[in-house]
């Protein structure tokens, strides 16, 4: 076993936890949906509900595994409960890998629009330092501890989820029919749009496990994590579907398809100005900031969950001051500032954007792991693990969950499966190396 655990500072409210569910799923990729899929036609709003329908159910099958165990690193610590060490080290090491990568990935994705703001003429020396600050900037904020994470949490999301629902719901009044365009645009059956569409949306939710990740820094995990998790799913889905719906009204079809930047036409259409450039980049800014300070945050609470069980190096068990695993945080930006130096020095179609794909696929693994811990407990059916009386219901939340999982894992394609089982394969020989010395620890205790 690993070390005794603090004791918790539970500095996370409701408030506090439904902003990070939030904030950790709405990062940038939502300025560009609506064009993304606009070539399929509407058919990508059912697209985007079936979606949600899966995310709420993860949210619930975290909320249920979150009273079992009440504590940080939830999606390492249920497949290790369920299936013993070595699914736990996979689920950790997939999760680590999927975060180090992603906030590299999100920083970089920042240039852009601050590029709108203040233009950077197409240098990398300038775009990688304004990528390098848009990463250490958030890291900061964990480095002063989790209460600063949760103010910073909270306030940039009210920044981006404000003008954004403003704007889906604004925007409605605006809307000419004859904008939507087909509803299946893309020469395909409508079950076939259907999918093609989803498969870009799929990782839209990433994030929906936030609340049950830092379950220890949460008060009252026990009931807080499920209703976090649900309220921010919900929260993002009707942002993501009000604001593609307003902007396949505001913006005509055949200019949508090939947009590059939606919501910026949309808000040109509403005010009949060309602002709407200026007020989306800022409106992004604030939005990724929000992700990355939450993202980083995952990164250091899942290993050090691991690290305690000594199943990661020692060092991730090291907590700050501020209660946040500052080793944790150290590695993850550190690694994704060499990602970013790797982006801008050997170019995006290298290394770079096969680490990426390969986080398609690992950020899904312990969303699979998790589902099927709780599939086992319930085959299980031990009292101090099931409540009869909600049986069924939690079977079919786990069932559909690890459905949902596992078109997730399938719909990031043959080469992110590939690419990301080998890197997932690639950390057992860290499993090896880590047990063998705590086993040998213990033997000599």
């Amino acid at each position: 076993a690993g070390p005794a655990a603090p004791a918790p500072r539970r500095t996370f409210g409701l408030a506090a936890a439904t902003a990070l569910v939030m904030g950790n799923i709405i990062g940038g990729g939502i300025f560009a949906l609506p064009a993304t899929v606009a070539p399929y036609g509407t058919v990508s709003l059912l697209a985007f509900l079936v979606l949600s329908v899966g995310a709420v159910l993860l949210a619930l099958l975290f909320g249920k595994l979150a009273r079992r165990s009440p504590v940080t690193g939830g999606l390492y610590v249920y497949p290790r409960d369920a299936f013993g060490e070595f699914a736990g080290f996979l689920s950790a090491w997939s999760y680590w890998t999927m975060c180090w990568v992603s906030i590299a990935a999100l920083a970089v994705a920042v240039v852009g629009y601050v590029d709108v703001l203040i233009p950077l003429h197409g240098n990398h020396a300038l775009q990688a330092l304004v990528a390098l600050a848009a990463l250490w900037l958030p890291a900061a904020a964990n480095f002063a501890g989790t209460r600063w994470v949760g103010t910073v949490q909270v306030v940039s999301t009210v920044l981006k989820f404000v003008p954004l629902l403003l704007l889906a719901t604004v925007g409605l009044f605006f809307v000419d029919a004859d904008n939507f365009g087909p509803f299946n645009a893309s020469g395909q059956s409508v079950s076939g749009a259907l999918a093609a569409s989803a498969a870009l949306l799929l990782y839209s939710f990433l994030g929906v496990e936030s609340a049950a990740v830092s379950a220890g820094e949460v008060r009252d995990p026990e009931r807080t994590v499920g209703r976090a998790s649900v309220l921010g799913t919900l929260a993002s889905a009707l942002v993501y579907v009000l604001g593609t719906v307003a902007v396949f009204g505001l913006v005509p079809h055949d200019r949508l398809v090939d947009s590059g930047a939606p919501f910026a036409d949309a808000v040109n259409t509403i005010t009949g100005g060309g602002w709407g450039g200026t007020a989306i980049a800022l409106v992004a800014v604030a939005s990724i900031t929000g992700c990355l300070n939450g993202w980083i945050l995952m990164a250091a609470q899942m290993p050090y969950a691991a690290a305690r069980d000594g199943l990661f190096p020692a060092p991730f068990a090291r907590l700050g001051k501020g209660g946040v695993p500052g080793f944790g945080v150290w590695a993850c930006v550190v690694l994704g500032s060499l990602l970013i130096g790797l982006n801008y020095t050997a170019g995006p179609d290298t290394t770079f954007r096969v680490l990426v794909l390969i986080t398609t696929f690992t950020g899904c693994v312990p969303y699979l792991l998790s589902a099927a811990a709780q599939l086992y407990w319930l085959a299980r059916g031990t009292r101090d693990r099931v409540r009869p009386a909600g049986l069924a219901r939690d079977l079919t939340v786990a069932v559909l969950s690890f459905g949902f999982s596992f078109w997730l894992i399938a719909g990031a394609g043959y080469a992110a499966v590939y690419q990301g089982v080998l890197f997932l394969f690639a950390g057992i020989p860290v499993y090896v190396w880590l047990r063998g010395r705590k086993d040998t620890a213990e033997a000599s205790a």
